[in-house]
């Protein structure tokens, strides 16, 4: 009985030295998602919400209406221009993974902020750019990056979308909602049409879209 504990003794040993554990390896705990809001108004709604999904480290896009002072107002009164909103995406993304700052890079080179009278060949207030932001960090790093890009003069223009406080936000309708995946073909024609991709392109050169994957 004393040969086997000895010999029981030295393998552990052995064992230990080798930096080998004698029991199950227990993998790590995987990181808790730090889930974070941004919300952002780049014309139409369908296509900001297609190009944030394509971004890794985003949860969940909802397409809606923030900014007026009509509570929950329907798409026809957004288009009416008698509400005050702005079309918009709320996104949840997990800060882990992607950062505010990335976000707004994103956003900033997915659409025209030099354009005060909406986006594209979307007409009025309601297709107008504005980030609305839901704390004093994400105001500071949003007024930070279009210092910043006013700094660069990269687009020849004064940017005109401003930085506002983040208000009620109100979901669109459900048809409107992932629009892109739902009517594949219409939504191509339309962002086809409306020419956004090829003044991205245009007004961002290698930089559009903000390096995010796109057709």
């Amino acid at each position: 009985m004393a040969r086997n504990l000895a010999h029981t003794i030295l393998a552990a040993a052995v064992l230990l030295l080798a930096g080998a554990s004698p029991g199950p390896a227990t993998a790590a705990p995987a990181a808790k998602p730090d889930l974070q809001t941004a919300i952002f108004a780049g014309g139409c709604f369908w296509c900001v919400q297609s190009d944030f999904d394509k971004v890794p480290g985003v949860v969940r896009t909802v397409a809606g209406y923030t900014g007026g002072h009509v509570k929950n107002p329907t798409y026809e009164e957004v288009s009416s221009e008698t509400t005050g909103h702005r079309e918009a995406v709320k996104i949840t993304f997990d800060a882990n993974k992607v950062s505010y700052k990335r976000l707004l890079y994103i956003f900033w080179r997915s659409v025209d902020p030099t354009d005060a009278g909406g986006q594209f060949c979307d007409r009025g207030p309601s297709y107008e750019t504005a980030i609305f932001v839901t704390n004093d960090e994400q105001r500071r790093l949003a007024e930070a990056s279009k210092a910043a890009l006013e700094k660069s003069g990269i687009l020849g223009k004064p940017i005109v979308t401003p930085i506002l406080p983040a208000g009620p936000f109100y979901p669109a309708e459900d048809y409107h909602q992932e629009y892109y995946k739902k009517n594949p073909i219409k939504y191509r024609f339309y962002r086809f049409s409306c020419g956004r991709d090829d003044r991205i392109r245009e007004l961002w050169g290698n930089q559009a879209f903000g390096g995010i994957s796109h057709d």
